[in-house]
């Protein structure tokens, strides 16, 4: 139940205190000059506390989102140790934008006012992760903190993503990139490249390859730093599986690395970036990034007969979405998928 006490000042002001007792919730107070104001919020807080609406409500109002940030930075994202650089930039950003706003204040007009904001000079797939960032700090804080009873983000639109990126080598362009790899004089550039088109791993999964993790003897690799965090194994064969072998005739005794850096004890992998470049340079190759090896695996695995589904599970993609890109590549194989359809059912 409500009550209003009336109350005077000296120099003869009216205000109304309210109270609102209801069992099993805490009492809530408020202060209003004008008798309609008070019972108006008598009515819209017994409500909201009946909905559950009314405390959530309250703690929004209480803390900021750079309280919100930090609790975050502090608690959840070193749970999360791929993403603590990358992430901490984003939530600095945020913290500086709009950080001193208390929650109940973080519109989603507002967020879209900063979406536009990034969007200036950042690309929309870099927009989506700053976005990404802050949406899953809300969540927390609506599942586990109950400091907000929604996230605002729900109603603001992520920038339209180009069409992924499909660059992949042709076959001139495989057979000069492999030479000059060959010609480095790093002794880890041309296997850790042939692994690359062979498996479709990324750069970072390849370089973090283990000798534990290589069983030569049954031709695959277990991949432990993956993007989505998920453990996978690589199928290992014809050349690329010798190079390994070959490799670990020589394996160096000071680490378990398959291509540690030139420093004893070889504690990190091998940085490749100089020796990649300058293969590229040689080989009189422009516009290719090493993921996009990634690209030329799935797009050669394509080009071969392999469904979509088989590319998938080949990169360790979780759906289809990401392989769609390669669906034209395919095109001969899911022709002659219809033609042998056709035959069987019509003779």
């Amino acid at each position: 139940m409500a009550n209003i006490e009336k109350r005077e000042s000296a120099d003869g002001k009216l205000s109304y205190r309210v109270k609102i007792r209801l069992k099993g919730y805490p009492t809530q107070t408020a202060t209003f000059e004008r008798l309609t104001d008070a019972r108006k919020w008598i009515a819209s807080t017994e409500s909201a506390i009946r909905e559950g609406r009314h405390f959530k409500t309250a703690e929004a109002k209480r803390h900021t989102l750079a309280e919100a940030i930090d609790r975050y930075t502090r608690d959840v994202l070193p749970k999360r140790p791929k993403q603590v650089r990358v992430q901490s930039a984003h939530f600095a950003w945020w913290r500086d934008r709009i950080g001193a706003r208390l929650l109940v204040d973080v519109t989603p007009a507002l967020l879209a006012e900063c979406r536009d904001e990034l969007s200036r000079d950042r690309a929309p797939a870099t927009v989506v992760r700053y976005m990404a960032a802050l949406s899953r700090l809300y969540s927390v804080a609506v599942r586990e903190w109950g400091w907000v009873d929604d996230t605002p983000l729900r109603k603001v639109e992520k920038p339209v993503l180009p069409r992924g990126r499909v660059r992949f080598l042709t076959d001139d362009e495989r057979a000069a990139l492999l030479a000059a790899c060959q010609e480095s004089p790093n002794p880890y550039l041309y296997t850790v490249v042939v692994l690359a088109l062979s498996t479709g791993a990324r750069k970072g999964e390849i370089l973090g390859l283990r000798w534990a993790d290589a069983d030569l003897n049954r031709g695959r690799a277990i991949l432990h730093d993956t993007k989505n965090g998920d453990t996978r194994a690589v199928h290992l064969s014809g050349h690329a599986l010798e190079l390994l072998r070959d490799l670990g005739k020589l394996r160096r005794l000071d680490t378990d690395l398959l291509f540690p850096e030139k420093t004893r004890p070889g504690l990190k992998p091998m940085d490749l970036r100089a020796p990649w470049e300058s293969a590229l340079k040689r080989a009189g190759i422009e516009d290719f990034r090493f993921h996009d090896l990634r690209h030329s695996a799935a797009s050669y695995l394509a080009m071969n007969g392999a469904t979509l589904a088989e590319i998938a599970e080949v990169l360790g993609h979780r759906t289809l979405a990401m392989v769609k890109r390669y669906s034209h590549l395919s095109e001969a194989h899911v022709s002659s998928v219809v033609e042998r359809m056709n035959a069987k059912i019509f003779g």
